[in-house]
């Protein structure tokens, strides 16, 4: 499961991250920079398949081409890896719809005392900006309108994110991002790209509350507690 992020830096910092570009109209209509509590629905900055020199704002909640009703969004926010194969839609995004979801933490909540859960910040240690493995599709509503959404695949958890949840998102490899962006990678190859982040490359630490509520998004989210 992955549910909450966030993305800390600024526009120009991820162009140098990942040496791609944001359109200047993108840029006056979203700016949604930096950002402590990314959420479903919201709209975050993705570099796909189909434009590998630019980052898009996609919508956080795969709507694919074929929903009669864009809700079926906040359903697929994470695509399980171990079902990619089983159906032809995922199966068609794996092969020609892969993306890559930039993130510097995402949130996950560990059991504590009684029914309290205790919100932790995970983030890798050897680099500021992950980039999580995605697929995206369009979808066009009634009146024309095409929104271009994505989700997240997961995998099983590593032996860091164990104690903490059953699941986790899958993390590229820094080596490895651009690859998962070629044209012509086989559905085979794609999957063998993703793989365990390795442990001692991860970081957790615990953070206030207020993320627990997406309406709140500042800085002192990811102060530790």
């Amino acid at each position: 499961m992955c549910g909450r992020g966030s993305l800390t830096k600024v526009e120009s910092e991820l162009e140098e991250r990942f040496d791609a570009d944001f359109y200047s109209e993108d840029l006056e209509r979203y700016n949604p920079l930096p950002s402590f509590n990314i959420a479903p629905t919201h709209w975050h900055p993705v570099v796909t398949q189909g434009d590998k020199q630019h980052f898009n704002y996609l919508k956080w909640g795969l709507i694919p081409f074929w929903a009669k009703d864009p809700g079926i969004g906040s359903k697929m926010i994470n695509a399980r890896i171990e079902g990619l194969l089983d159906k032809p839609f995922f199966k068609s995004a794996l092969e020609k719809r892969r993306c890559l979801v930039p993130m510097d933490g995402f949130y996950e909540w560990k059991k504590g005392i009684g029914k309290v859960k205790i919100p932790l910040r995970i983030q890798t240690t050897n680099q500021e900006v992950f980039f999580m493995a995605g697929i995206y599709d369009n979808w066009k509503n009634p009146e024309g309108k095409v929104i271009p959404s994505f989700s997240i695949i997961t995998m099983p958890a590593n032996e860091f994110m164990k104690p903490i949840h059953d699941r986790m998102p899958c993390i590229l490899l820094p080596e490895e991002e651009r690859l998962w962006l070629e044209e012509g990678l086989s559905i085979q190859a794609s999957l063998q790209l993703l793989k365990p982040y390795p442990d001692d490359w991860m970081r957790a630490y615990e953070v206030s509350s207020l993320v627990n509520n997406v309406r709140n998004n500042d800085a002192s989210l990811v102060v530790p507690v």
